[in-house]
């Protein structure tokens, strides 16, 4: 997307999704310290939210927590579905953008009821309601966001969440490619992407997000509901070549997000050559599919993976003519806390 053409500029989901690389460079990774320490010694971490507010940054975080290999078990779910948990043992983060989502706010609330000492929340407004019904709530830095996407705080929400593992790190890659990250954030936002491409996207009536389970294609999965208005859907790992097949147009389109070398033949087997369809990758190396390269930047790859995921929706956006800030039903507070 290119902040000097006034087709992307005009909306604010642009400016804020260019405001990335400024949110990831200025991040304090210490300022959840407290809470970091208390998951440490407690060893169990549960995480919790709704919509793009628990899935990349929980996602990602349960990911980084099993490639380390670090003694904390961590699980998440939604809010609602979080009431029939016995939580007691948890360290319980919660993150909610107004501060005032309703299952959120539900469930802190009968927690604290229950005695629980460890709720921290996260959210981009104070004062807010999740401040109240926490022992520890931060806020984030990255500001008000005016367009229904959420895009800047995800990010920020995801970093702060992956922040709370650096007392379990001697050499944490976040503090030391932070400024790299922000700089490589910028590129991908910016980057131009090829026509071709983008009037496929656009002209496909279903969009598939197929990838790792660390939150980056299933929160693209749902940005392109909000942002292309397009019906998508998410194809965890390899679910894409194991059924799904068998009901796929050819004029729909797969982007797969940072491909298992090992499955990308079986990919163009399947659904290139078996269905006629177009499957795209977004990578940090060349593949033998259409490739979406990105930069590398270790610790932040999923960060960048999702901006360039962003920068392909934006495209299909403005080549469709849709007012990017807007949707005709979604809101951008999904269920707001309107009790007393």
């Amino acid at each position: 997307m290119n902040p000097r053409d006034s087709k992307y500029s005009q909306f604010a989901l642009v400016q804020e999704m260019l405001e990335t690389p400024s949110v990831i460079e200025k991040l304090d990774l210490q300022q959840a310290a407290e809470a970091a320490q208390t998951i440490r010694q407690t060893g169990r971490l549960f995480l919790t939210g709704e919509g793009s507010s628990r899935i990349f940054p929980a996602k990602n975080l349960i990911c980084e927590i099993l490639r380390q290999g670090l003694p904390l078990s961590v699980a998440t779910e939604g809010a609602r579905q979080s009431h029939e948990y016995d939580l007691s043992g948890f360290a319980v983060f919660g993150a909610s953008n107004s501060g005032r989502t309703k299952e959120l706010i539900s469930l802190f609330t009968r927690l604290g009821q229950q005695g629980h000492k460890k709720r921290f929340g996260l959210t981009a407004n104070s004062p807010c309601l999740l401040e109240e019904v926490t022992d520890r709530c931060y806020t984030l830095g990255c500001g008000k966001e005016d367009a229904v996407a959420a895009t800047k705080s995800v990010v920020e929400q995801a970093l702060v969440y992956r922040s709370l593992l650096l007392p379990w790190e001697k050499s944490s890659p976040m503090a030391a490619q932070q400024s790299a990250a922000a700089q490589k954030a910028r590129e991908v936002l910016e980057a131009e992407l090829d026509p071709a491409l983008i009037a496929k996207l656009a002209k496909a009536p279903m969009l598939y997000f197929a990838g790792r389970n660390n939150g980056v294609a299933e929160e693209l999965t749902l940005k392109t509901n909000e942002i292309t208005h397009k019906k998508s859907d998410y194809l965890e790992g390899t679910y894409a070549v194991h059924g799904v097949e068998e009901v796929m147009r050819s004029d729909e389109v797969v982007v797969v997000v940072d491909p298992f070398p090992a499955e990308v033949d079986k990919f163009k087997k399947s659904l290139v050559d078996g269905v006629g369809m177009t499957v795209i990758a977004i990578a940090d190396q060349e593949t033998s599919l259409p490739t979406i390269r990105i930069p590398h930047v270790e610790g932040y790859q999923t960060v960048l993976q999702l901006l360039a995921g962003w920068n392909i929706l934006v495209h299909v956006g403005v080549a469709l003519g849709i007012n990017l800030d807007k949707a005709e039903r979604a809101r951008k507070i999904g269920n707001e806390f309107t009790g007393g």
